[in-house]
């Protein structure tokens, strides 16, 4: 399984970056749509779909992406500023933007490293970091400035904590398998006073398995909560402060809520 995986996502990387080349090269220079951006985030707190990850640190957020027409691949990071963690982040995904830019179809592979127990990043066996997940959005158009986007975990790490060592998932992955954990997420965009805005509600509708109470773990907490709920409800606003005539730096602030989980957070980040 391992190598077969891996040889998957190599041959999908090496067709993308072949399609890339051979048709970019093929284009005058003038109408070559090849684009490659990079940038990173500063942000109080790394919270994701209601979740807080990183302990309570700033996170310093890189991420790079290559797009040509409507194909994008990328990689994204999230590194805590407050010392040893064992919940840093390093993403890759591939998607696709397509029917006008109205969808876009995502493969991403979450891994999660673990500094003191698993770091290995070619580990994609039952003990793997990997998190594999399939998702479809709706864009939105310009004259409906809803968004809504589907996603499912399908392969990896994605099983409740277990006992009293949260990271101790291994045996937990063996015992219980793939949850098919799945979140939902509606969003409205628009702007106010010259402040963009961002409104937001995030659910999930998965039922964790339990592992049999005989092994001595019982799971009782999905990947984003304990049953189906709403776990992720708020507003992000941002704006750009200009810094001189030629340069501004894009702020923004969260109000972010986890009814499921009874937590509040207000987050503040810096992106370049």
């Amino acid at each position: 399984m391992k190598n077969k995986l891996l040889n998957s996502i190599l041959l999908i990387i090496t067709v993308f970056i072949n399609l890339v080349s051979n048709q970019a090269f093929a284009q005058d220079s003038t109408a070559i749509k090849l684009n490659i951006k990079a940038g990173a985030d500063i942000v109080s707190r790394y919270v994701w779909r209601g979740t807080q990850y990183g302990g309570n640190s700033p996170s310093v957020q890189p991420s790079i992406t290559l797009n040509y027409n409507n194909f994008e691949i990328g990689a994204w990071g999230a590194y805590s500023v407050g010392g040893i963690n064992t919940s840093q982040e390093m993403d890759l995904h591939i998607s696709y933007t397509f029917l006008k830019d109205m969808f876009t179809a995502t493969v991403t592979d979450y891994f999660f490293p673990d500094n003191s127990i698993n770091y290995n990043y070619f580990n994609y066996g039952k003990t793997t970091s990997h998190v594999y997940e399939a998702g479809l959005s709706f864009n939105g158009t310009g004259q409906i400035p809803l968004s809504f986007s589907a996603y499912v975990n399908f392969y990896g790490a994605d099983a409740p904590t277990i006992g009293s060592n949260p990271a101790d998932t291994t045996t937990f992955n063996q015992k219980i398998g793939i949850q098919y954990s799945n979140y939902f997420e509606i969003d409205y965009s628009n702007s106010l006073n010259k402040i963009d805005y961002n409104i937001f509600i995030g659910f999930t509708l998965n039922s964790p398995k339990k592992a049999d109470p005989n092994t001595g773990y019982i799971g009782e907490s999905g990947f984003y909560g304990n049953g189906p709920g709403v776990v992720n409800l708020g507003i992000t606003t941002s704006k750009p402060i200009k810094i001189s005539n030629d340069f501004s730096l894009p702020v923004s602030v969260s109000l972010i809520t986890n009814p499921q989980a009874r937590k509040v957070f207000l987050t503040f980040g810096i992106s370049f």
